[in-house]
C-alpha cells in the first residue's frame, strides 16, 4: 500500500481505492502462480488446504470472535494509557461501504497469505527455527500499521500475534483468512453501519 501511496497519493475517490485493492490482489496472483508454477509446490505449502472448508470456516468464525474480544479489551487498554489508536480521518476520504467490504476482504486474505502462510512456512525452511519464522513476519505487520499511530502499531502486533500463533498450532490459512475478514468487517463496516457513521 505505502508503494502505491507514492505512485498515486493518497485515495480520493472509491474508483483510486478500487484501482490500489486491484493491484494488491494481482499481487497476491503473482505470489499463488510463483507457487504453484516457480517453486512447484501445492498451495498446502502456505497452509492452504480445502480438505475440510467448513471446519476452517467454523475455525475461523470463533478465531475472529477471539481476536473482537482481544480488540475491545486493547482498546480499553490503551484508552487507559492515553495511547491514541488510529490517526485522525475528519477531512480524509472515506469510501463507500462496499468499497471498505471489498478492502477488507482484501485485507483478509492478502494480508494473511503473505505474512502469515508463505513468510512463516518460507522462512521456516530457510532459517530453521520456528520463532524466528513466527516473529519477523510479525514485527513486519505491526511495523506495516504505523499510520495508525503507536496504539495501532501495538494492536497490530497483539492482533497478529494472536493470529500468527494460530497459524503455527494449525497450519489452517483459510481459517486465518476468514477470522481475519470477519474481524475487520465488523469492526470497519458492521459498526459503521450500527452506529450511522
Amino acid at each position: 500500500m505505502a508503494t502505491f501511496r507514492l505512485f498515486s497519493g493518497e485515495s480520493r475517490s472509491n474508483l483510486q481505492v478500487l484501482g490500489r485493492e486491484l493491484g494488491i490482489w494481482l499481487c497476491v496472483a503473482v505470489l499463488l502462480w510463483i507457487v504453484r508454477r516457480r517453486e512447484e509446490l501445492p498451495l498446502a505449502s502456505i497452509g492452504l488446504r480445502t480438505d475440510r472448508p467448513m471446519r476452517s470456516l467454523l475455525r475461523g468464525f470463533l478465531l475472529g470472535l477471539l481476536i473482537l474480544a482481544v480488540t475491545v479489551g486493547l482498546y480499553l487498554v490503551l484508552k487507559r494509557l492515553a495511547i491514541p489508536l488510529g490517526e485522525d480521518h475528519a477531512n480524509s476520504f472515506h469510501p463507500s461501504l462496499w468499497v471498505v467490504t471489498l478492502a477488507m476482504l482484501r485485507v483478509g486474505v492478502a494480508e494473511e497469505i503473505f505474512y502469515r502462510g508463505y513468510a512463516i512456512e518460507r522462512l521456516q525452511v530457510l532459517v530453521g527455527n520456528k520463532m524466528v519464522a513466527g516473529l519477523l513476519p510479525l514485527t513486519l505487520f505491526a511495523a506495516a500499521h504505523y499510520r495508525q499511530g503507536l496504539g495501532g502499531i501495538i494492536a497490530a502486533f497483539v492482533l497478529g500475534g494472536v493470529i500468527t500463533a494460530f497459524y503455527m498450532k494449525f497450519r489452517d490459512l483459510l481459517a486465518n483468512i476468514t477470522a481475519h475478514f470477519f474481524g475487520d468487517f465488523v469492526l470497519n463496516v458492521m459498526l459503521p453501519l450500527v452506529s450511522g457513521g
